[in-house]
């Protein structure tokens, strides 16, 4: 189990001890995209979607889950969120829409966790208010885009989706 921190020496899951980290000013940035057909990307885009304002609500519920992933993934320390926003990119010529989720707190611990469980609930969200359209939209490429401060520094993904 070497160089995995959430398991103790026999193997148990645990919640890694932070006790001794030095606070910091943690940021991380997570992106993913949703893949739709031509009526419900129209309706998105368009903003007639039945069930309502579908980036909005969204966007809500993508930084709702920012300051719910500790209850959501259970070795996750709950964090001082000191900010979090979610940006919707529309794009035509493959019928997506991506989402990019930045979090910032200053703590002990980083906010990776945080950024990718906003990205996907917003994308989750879209599902939900579009599937009546599009029950096979396409979820995909989730994944950490940046971080910055602790001790292990700054991560640049370098083939960005």
């Amino acid at each position: 189990m070497s160089g995995l921190t959430h398991f103790d020496a026999e193997g148990k899951a645990v919640m890694v001890d932070v006790s001794n980290k030095a606070e910091t000013v943690r940021e991380a940035v997570a992106h993913g995209r949703i893949r739709m057909n031509e009526a419900a990307f129209e309706a998105v885009r368009d903003g007639t979607v039945k069930k309502g304002d579908v980036l909005g609500v969204a966007r809500v519920a993508g930084i709702m889950a920012v300051k719910r992933t500790p209850d959501l993934i259970p070795l996750c320390h709950p964090l001082p969120i000191a900010s979090a926003s979610i940006d919707f990119e529309l794009k035509e010529d493959d019928r997506s829409v991506s989402v990019r989720c930045r979090v910032r707190t200053q703590a002990v611990t980083g906010v990776e966790m945080e950024a990718l469980t906003g990205a996907s609930v917003a994308l989750l969200t879209i599902y939900d208010m579009c599937k009546a359209l599009d029950k096979g939209m396409d979820i995909s490429q989730v994944c950490l885009i940046e971080k910055s401060g602790g001790k292990s520094g700054t991560f640049i993904r370098k083939d960005l989706p």
